[in-house]
């Protein structure tokens, strides 16, 4: 009887395979935001990872500036100074987890993993949010009742840029991984219902 309790083989190496994935997500960008306008052809991107921020960073503070933005920079977030760790945390969960095959352990894991990903969007949210809309008021531009806050997904135009927000290749990996956890657990789920069935 004590097999009932154990998790598939293939679910284990999903487990395992997910956790170096998530790994691996430490070191590549997990959200991009790309800037369109006529003069800027060839666009600027903001590429976000865990700890730092990369792509035209410096041209976007210079035309933040201009409608009273607050200047990104990586040292001004806590979040890139905990999302390292976590994301580790997590990646190590996974590849334990898939070690140990249980099942109990399994479905820990997908609460938290489902709790840790919704946390980490309404906290990317609200800093969209206060980053669109706490503005200088001595900017040399104003717009009244106009607000810069950036999608958290999809295209928004703000004045003459167009933005477009996307999960970037890291953070398509994390919602893979999101993704194969849920199948595992679903499978496992069928499995018990079956059986007792």
């Amino acid at each position: 009887m004590k097999t009932q309790h154990h998790i598939l083989s293939l679910n284990r190496a999903i487990l395992i395979i997910g956790g170096i994935a998530l790994l691996a997500v430490i070191a590549l960008p997990i959200w991009r935001i790309e800037l369109d306008a006529a003069q800027y052809p060839e666009g600027l991107e903001l590429l976000i990872y865990s700890y730092k921020l990369e792509g035209e960073v410096d041209i976007i503070n210079g035309l933040n500036h201009y409608i009273g933005m607050k200047t990104l920079r990586a040292d001004d977030f806590i979040e890139f100074t905990l999302l390292p760790y976590l994301i580790g945390i997590y990646g190590l969960a996974f590849i334990l987890v898939g070690i140990s095959a249980r099942r109990k352990l399994l479905n820990i894991l997908f609460g938290a993993f489902l709790l840790f990903g919704v946390i980490s969007m309404v906290d990317f949210w609200r800093w969209l949010y206060e980053y669109g809309h706490d503005l200088n008021p001595s900017a040399p531009i104003k717009v009244p009742g106009m607000a810069y806050q950036p999608p958290l997904i999809g295209f928004k135009q703000l004045l003459n840029f167009g933005a477009f927000s996307i999960p970037a290749i890291g953070g398509w990996i994390f919602i893979a991984c999101g993704i194969l956890l849920a199948y595992c657990v679903y499978v496992e789920w069928r499995m018990v219902n079956y059986k007792t069935s």
